[in-house]
């Protein structure tokens, strides 16, 4: 039976949103040894059937422009290929691989290649294998591409690719739960602060149960703005649809796919068994916030865009059928499209964990990890998250990161 009600009445931490960011922070508090508190986490849908992370494309990269993106992406490919290590060498969990055929960015234009190769600057000092290639080296290594329109293309083929999310997701919640972190299937309809208004000192579940809470970490995903709300919280983070299609070739290619940024922003990539995935939206038409329970599919977006789209640079993919297709949300990050983390300017035990815009899986480790340090110790002891911090957004300082997909 699926728990609904609180053991306790008071906690140490309350997270609030159980898919991967949550469970993420969930379980790195409970492998620190420094942390002996009690933590609840609390979600509408403990099935997470219809979560960010539930549609997620699974795939992992170190190509962004700012060198600590890069990095938290090596780091969550560390965990990946050392989880059964990462996880006390505990021998049901599965030893995990990265599937490495690379993202290819295409530029069609001067300047979108020059940025390519400033970025791969700032991924080559941080250790990443990024190279910039032109188009005719992108066509000898990959001849399938039609690159008549391209100027150069950047490409790693080291820790990029894809990975199993979905087990790393699965075991932080087993082992969490193991470890004593309580999960309940409820929701948050209230949040108060104390007096002074510095502090959190309740939540209230639509159950009518009062918590009281020592810290407070917003994980609701694309409902975060919702969550912040409740607290007297600004934050600009909204629900983005964004469409996946998954094809089976009639003549599938011979080796394998990059996950290719188009120009137009559509991608694909490699997906197995001469299948292959598309991800994107109509980029030809506004990109505006969606309901919270909108994961109705757009029919006619394959045949009259994408298709054609993926058809033209790949001409090998004339002749396709869809297998499947659905949507899913991005916590859209309307400031920056980077994350938002640690505590809010004010309300002090009030915790960010949003807007991801898109990369949040692949860069979960890193984020639970730091958020579990925040938590436990007031400060960032591996990575300095730091930039991250709630804080820019009153101060309107953004994270310029050129490599949004």
């Amino acid at each position: 039976m699926t728990p609904t009600t609180p053991k306790h009445a008071s906690y140490d931490v309350i997270i609030i949103g159980g898919a991967i960011m949550g469970s993420s922070t969930a379980w790195f508090l409970s492998d620190n040894s420094d942390f002996n508190g009690s933590v609840l986490v609390i979600d509408r849908d403990l099935t997470f059937e219809t979560c960010s992370t539930a549609h997620t494309n699974s795939c992992i990269r170190q190509q962004f422009s700012s060198a600590l993106n890069v990095k938290i992406s090596q780091f969550a490919a560390d965990f990946v290929k050392n989880i059964r290590s990462y996880m006390g060498g505990d021998e049901r969990v599965p030893n995990l691989s990265i599937r490495n055929f690379g993202y290819l960015y295409l530029a069609n234009t001067d300047a979108f290649a020059e940025v390519l190769r400033e970025s791969q600057m700032v991924q080559k000092a941080a250790g990443a294998a990024t190279e910039v290639l032109t188009s005719d080296e992108i066509k000898a290594r990959y001849p399938f591409y039609d690159v008549d329109d391209i100027v150069a293309g950047s490409i790693n083929t080291v820790d990029e690719g894809y990975f199993d999310g979905l087990a790393v997701f699965d075991w932080w919640k087993r082992q969490a739960r193991e470890r004593g972190v309580e999960y309940i299937e409820n929701e948050v309809i209230a949040i108060t602060r104390t007096t002074s208004g510095t502090r959190v000192k309740s939540i209230t579940l639509k159950s009518g149960e009062v918590i009281a809470c020592g810290q407070v970490v917003n994980a609701s995903g694309p409902r975060a703005i919702l969550t912040a709300g409740m607290a007297g919280v600004d934050l600009p983070v909204e629900p983005r649809k964004r469409f996946t299609w998954i094809f089976k070739a009639d003549q599938p290619l011979d080796q394998n796919l990059p996950l290719t940024i188009d120009p137009t922003g559509i991608h694909v990539r490699e997906n197995g068994g001469g299948t292959y995935e598309v991800g994107g939206y109509n980029h030809n038409a506004p990109d505006l916030a969606c309901a919270y329970d909108d994961h109705q599919m757009d029919f006619t977006l394959w045949e009259n865009y994408v298709w054609p789209i993926v058809a033209t640079r790949i001409p090998q993919f004339e002749a396709v059928k869809v297998q499947s297709e659905w949507a899913g949300h991005y916590a859209m990050n309307t400031f920056d499209h980077n994350a938002i983390m640690g505590p809010h300017t004010e309300v002090e035990n009030f915790i960010f964990l949003n807007g991801f815009s898109g990369h949040g899986l692949q860069q979960s480790p890193a984020m639970g990890r730091g958020t579990a340090e925040w938590i436990t110790y007031g400060e960032y002891r591996t990575l300095d998250m730091t930039p991250f911090n709630y804080a820019r957004i009153p101060e309107n300082r953004p994270i310029i990161e050129k490599a949004v997909i």
